[in-house]
Order: structure tokens, then sequence, then C-alpha cells
């Protein structure tokens, strides 16, 4: 059985130009003809470089999405493959799209989109066991019943056909080869389709009966812990997506920075501004200019921090001697069911390109705004947002990725334009008047740290 399960295990398990001169011989008394060279083109860029130049928590976000819309079944470690960009390029093609193996922001937003809801439609979520402290994902719909004791925990489904256990033992002198070799005999019967086993890690597959099962086990000292998911082949196409988010999910062993926390931030960060005021006051997300040595906005030089709201993580930037700044109307709107994004994307996800452009998303309420779903893409941090009669209805801040949150965590957020307007005045600055072009009024801002 080599399943989509099966390569995923083996994913998990591994961790020029030329330059030519022609010249004609030579005959006596003739002329020399001039030699044609011809020129050495540039390496164009490969979707694989454009991956590896993301932060590998992007990466490994993209890789997370794509699992759970089956066009994924390598590992989800952020490694870049070619498996990776054949599944982006699967994903495009099955929403009709040009198959380049790059996502552009709208292409990203929508395979956000599409995961969520899968992880939504099984209930997807990251308990912590308090009988060992281990981490996992869980898809709670799907197995609704829990139980747990001195030995672990169990999930269960109403029926049976699916079935998650984490065991822990004490055991002396353990390793990975030895309890790969217990598992695959209890309990007996089962057929090992494949194993790995690694120092720190082993991983079995195969059938026990009637089932599919995955074995995943490691140890600490003689403390053993081991998950074992147990499902019924006819649900295959809905739990071995699950199967790969569990395994990339699970942390028998969390401890400082594993049990909780962003990821570090880029040293070369990118959002977007809102120009304010024509003499160069511009607002940006407080998190994205955060520990910067030095901030710039394209086209226009160095910018300042003046001014902060570290409870809506907004900031005040400000340049100096710039002309044709367009400062954008932030007056009488407000967040509705949906808004429209303008925005300047991460240059890696516009082939090096600084454009203006829109999406679209959907607003959840929340006593400061609101959630924003899909997320936009990378660099769109800052953008600004319009309601359906085109009016400033706040402005979208993404959140740090944790692949390994909870699948209602959103991934951005929407400062509601009151809000907006408020930190605006606290710092002398009238909103009203101004341009009706968002893309006119918004500027891409850079951060550079250390």
């Amino acid at each position: 059985m080599r399943s989509l399960l099966t390569a995923t295990l083996m994913f998990a398990a591994m961790g020029a130009s030329a330059q030519a001169q022609l010249t004609p011989p030579a005959t006596a008394g003739a002329r020399p003809k001039p030699v044609t060279t011809v020129p050495i083109r540039p390496a164009l860029q490969t979707p694989a470089d454009t991956a590896n130049a993301m932060p590998q928590a992007e990466r490994l976000a993209i890789q997370s999405d794509l699992a759970w819309v089956g066009q994924y079944n390598g590992a989800i470690t952020g490694e870049v493959s070619e498996r990776m960009v054949a599944a982006i390029k699967e994903f495009q093609k099955s929403r009709g799209g040009k198959q380049t193996g790059v996502l552009n922001p709208q292409e990203r937003g929508m395979l956000a989109e599409t995961a969520k809801r899968k992880q939504e439609n099984v209930g997807w979520k990251i308990v912590t066991d308090p009988g060992t402290g281990a981490r996992l994902g869980v898809p709670t719909k799907l197995v609704p019943q829990q139980a747990s004791d001195n030995n672990g925990a169990r999930w269960t489904s109403a029926t049976g056909t699916v079935q998650i256990q984490l065991a822990r033992r004490k055991q002396a002198n353990p390793t990975t080869a030895k309890l790969a070799e217990q598992e695959k005999k209890e309990p007996a019967g089962r057929k090992i389709d494949y194993t790995v086993v690694k120092p720190d890690f082993f991983v079995l597959s195969g059938l026990q009966g009637l089932k599919k099962f995955y074995v995943r086990g490691t140890f600490r000292g003689d403390e053993v812990r081991i998950l074992t998911i147990l499902y019924d082949q006819a649900t295959e196409n809905t739990v071995e997506p699950v199967v790969i988010a569990m395994s990339s999910a699970f942390n028998p062993f969390p401890a400082g920075a594993q049990v909780a926390g962003p990821p570090p931030r880029k040293t070369v960060e990118y959002g977007t501004g809102i120009v304010v005021s024509a003499d160069g006051a511009i607002i940006a997300d407080r998190q994205v200019t955060d520990s910067c040595l030095a901030i710039a906005i394209a086209g226009h030089g160095n910018a300042d921090r003046v001014a902060e709201d570290k409870d809506h993580d907004l900031t005040l930037l400000r340049i100096y001697g710039a002309r044709g700044l367009k400062p954008l109307n932030l007056g009488n709107g407000a967040a509705k069911s949906g808004v429209e994004l303008t925005g300047i994307a991460d240059p890696q996800n516009q082939g090096g390109g600084a454009a203006a452009s829109s999406v679209k998303a959907s607003v959840t309420p929340n006593g400061s705004g609101g959630d924003l779903s899909p997320a936009p893409g990378l660099g769109f941090s800052g953008a600004a947002a319009f309601d359906s009669e085109g009016k400033f209805a706040g402005i979208a801040l993404l959140k740090p990725v944790l692949v390994a949150g909870p699948a209602n965590a959103a991934a951005a957020a929407l400062v509601s334009a009151d809000t907006v307007r408020g930190f605006l005045k606290a710092n002398g600055i009238t909103a009203a008047g101004g341009s009706a072009d968002a893309k006119a009024s918004v500027v891409r801002v850079i951060c550079v740290r250390k």
C-alpha cells in the first residue's frame, strides 16, 4: 500500500549558462570576419528560488495548507522540494489558474481559506494532554469522545471508525529501534507497510485488521510516548490529511519556545503604509516596524517612528521632504460583512514588483474590529480596508504564523476605522478629506533588522 500517507512518512523520515564564439576558418587574403558572441543569459528565478526566499514560517504554513487540501503529501518541515512546487501547481490547476508554482496573493488567500474550512470541518484543535504535557492536534469533530488516565489519553468517534491514542509508559534503557520492534508486534497481526527508525523517533504504518494505522513514538530518559491513529479504510480521504497534520503537530516533550510563541521576525520585512498627511505622516503595522535598524518608504527614503499604539499594533511614521504624497480619506467608513483590502504584496509574491493591488476578505466582528478571512498575502500588513460603499473601514494586520496553532485563530485582523481615526487624532492628524484612490495612497514599508 503506497498511499498518500506512506509517501508522507517517507518524506518525514528524510528530512548554467554557456558562452560560445563562432569563428569561421580564415582564408588567404581574406578579411577576418567579425566574431559573433552569444550573450550569457542570467539565470531565471525558479519557483523553488521564490519559495526559498520566503521565511520558514510561511513555507511551513503553505505546506500545511496544501496538505489539508489534499495536494501535498510531503513532510511539513518548511524545506522546499519539487513535491511542494508540484503541489502548488496542482492547486493552481484545480482552481483553473496558471500553473506557475508560485502563489499570487489571491491564490495564497484562497489556499488558506480552503485549508481553514477543512480544519473547521473536522474540528481541528491543538490540545495539551494534562497527564503528559504533550501537545498534539486533534480532529475533535471526528473523535468527540475523550477519556484519559495515568497511562495517557484516548479520543474516539461514536462508532469507533477513528481512534487516537496517546500512550505513556516507563521503560528501562529504551531505544527507538527497540520501541519500533515492540510496536510491530502489539497487537498481534499488524501488517507493516512502512517503517522508519531514527535516533530520536520511529514511525510505522500499515494495516491492523481492517483498519489503517499510523504510529509515531519517541522517548526521553525512561519516559516513552507513542501516538497511535487507527481509522477505517472507508474514511481514508477524510482522515489521511488529518494524519499528516497530526504527525507534524505532535510534540511529545514540549519545552520553552516549543510550547508556544511566534517565530522570530524576518531580517528584512515588507509591509504596507497608508499616507495620512501631505507632509509625510504614514500609518503602518507596529510589529512590521518593530526592532528595525532602519525603516524605509519605497521611493521616498528613510522614515522615523514618531508614535505607536501597542494595544492595537499601530504605528505612525514620518518622512521628510517628500513631495506628491496623496493622503487617503479616512472618514465615515465602518467594517461590515465584507471588505476590500488595498496594499502592496511582498516582492517575492509579485516577481520583485512593487505594484499596489486589492483583494477581498470577509469580516467576523470582534471587540476591537474583526477577524479577516482569508488572510491577505505577505506585505499586506497595514493595508487599507474599504467597505461595500467604498468607504474606509480600517487597517488589516497580519499575525505571526503559528502552523501548529488552533484552527480558529485568525491569521489576519481588522483594526476598526474608529480606532485608526482616534490614534491619528491623538497625534494631531485630521482624518477627514484626502484622496479616495487607495492605490495612490499606499506605500511599501521596508524594515531592516540585524
